[in-house]
């Protein structure tokens, strides 16, 4: 039987209290900071999220102005965290909150689980970090915790194994006991810190400093190494491209992507979907009708994202005018281009022309 001892879960949150880290968005009794927070935690480190996280909030600090923000200044403060859907359905959340509880992010675990992009992980971190209620909120670092604690041999990936590890966990959220204030608050953070800190995703467990060491079957039966198991992720695409960076004095041609699809709504320069030779940018130069003064091929550069690779060709294009653009399309100087949102996927060329937008 899958049994989590009430011994483990007090040493644990002895455990916590005493070696937690020190992150903008703890203790702050704010929901939003937790709402924020855990959407830019999503696939995403927590070392590459505060910094993120202090600039976002100082430029948006509350839900009001998250649903107010401009679409092109939201996608700025998201440059380089990547998974830019999140943003967008942030902003769409924070709208639906406005619109549907007053601008107040509900107190409530159902309620939650109705805003855009809130599914029931998120929904039940914001209820019980953001609001100290009895919901837990089971991630990568909690599911791994848990397989090796219970000796999970299963698949981590699979919904029954975080059905089991959910069951397991909730017992210990139980609204009829008495519990200090804080509680449901620090016991979600204190399965997701044991996992950050101890039972960490790569390398070798710090079982040493476990207070589940005792009690653990992957610890004690030495199979730290096999528990969990993942199984392999589908194998991700990979799309050859050619980037054309354009240039007419110190100007740069970008275009906007579509409003739907990958990196949706951002800018990007110019390109072919195809790696192509010299002879055929050339070709494609002349149909578009630009007057090219020199052409000089650059960095070759690479982006991977959760599914897709993009390996890409790099040419400059010097032009000798500027020529008619198609829709969506804009000249920008480079220190017009700061105030653009230019994916990280092309952060070669961001970098080469000094193009990176000042924190």
């Amino acid at each position: 039987m899958d049994v989590l001892t009430d011994k483990d879960v007090t040493g644990l949150l002895e455990w916590y209290r005493a070696n937690r880290r020190t992150l903008p968005w703890r203790d702050t009794d704010d929901p939003y900071d937790v709402l924020l927070s855990e959407v830019m935690l999503q696939q995403t480190r927590v070392e590459a999220v505060i910094e993120y996280f202090k600039r976002f909030k100082r430029e948006v600090p509350d839900i009001a102005a998250l649903a107010q923000i401009d679409d092109e200044k939201l996608m700025r403060l998201w440059e380089g965290l990547g998974y830019y859907s999140r943003a967008r359905n942030l902003k769409r959340c924070a709208i639906q909150i406005t619109e549907e509880y007053n601008g107040k992010i509900p107190c409530d675990h159902e309620k939650l689980l109705s805003l855009t992009g809130i599914g029931p992980y998120s929904a039940g971190a914001i209820a019980s970090i953001g609001f100290d209620l009895p919901y837990p909120a089971v991630d990568g670092n909690v599911l791994r915790v848990m397989a090796r604690y219970l000796g999970i041999k299963e698949d981590i990936r699979s919904e029954e194994v975080k059905r089991r590890v959910t069951e397991v966990i909730g017992r210990h959220y139980d609204a009829s006991v008495s519990h200090e204030k804080g509680h449901y608050r620090d016991l979600t953070q204190a399965f997701m810190e044991l996992g950050a800190l101890v039972c960490i995703p790569n390398g070798k467990p710090l079982c040493e400093g476990c207070p589940w060491r005792e009690n653990c079957f992957a610890c004690i039966e030495d199979l730290t190494d096999r528990i969990p198991y993942r199984s392999h992720e589908k194998k991700r695409k990979t799309v050859e491209r050619t980037v054309l960076i354009i240039r007419y004095e110190d100007s740069f041609l970008i275009r906007k992507r579509p409003e739907k699809g990958l990196l949706a709504g951002m800018y990007e320069f110019i390109g072919l979907e195809e790696k192509a030779d010299e002879d055929e940018v050339r070709k494609y130069l002349e149909e578009r009708d630009f007057k090219v003064s020199e052409i000089h091929s650059i960095e070759d550069a690479r982006h991977i994202f959760s599914h897709v690779e993009w390996q890409m060709r790099g040419y400059e294009i010097i032009l000798e005018e500027k020529n008619k653009l198609k829709e969506n399309e804009i000249w920008a100087t480079g220190e017009e281009l700061q105030g653009y949102a230019l994916p990280s996927a092309f952060r070669t060329y961001i970098d080469r022309y000094g193009l990176r937008k000042k924190k």
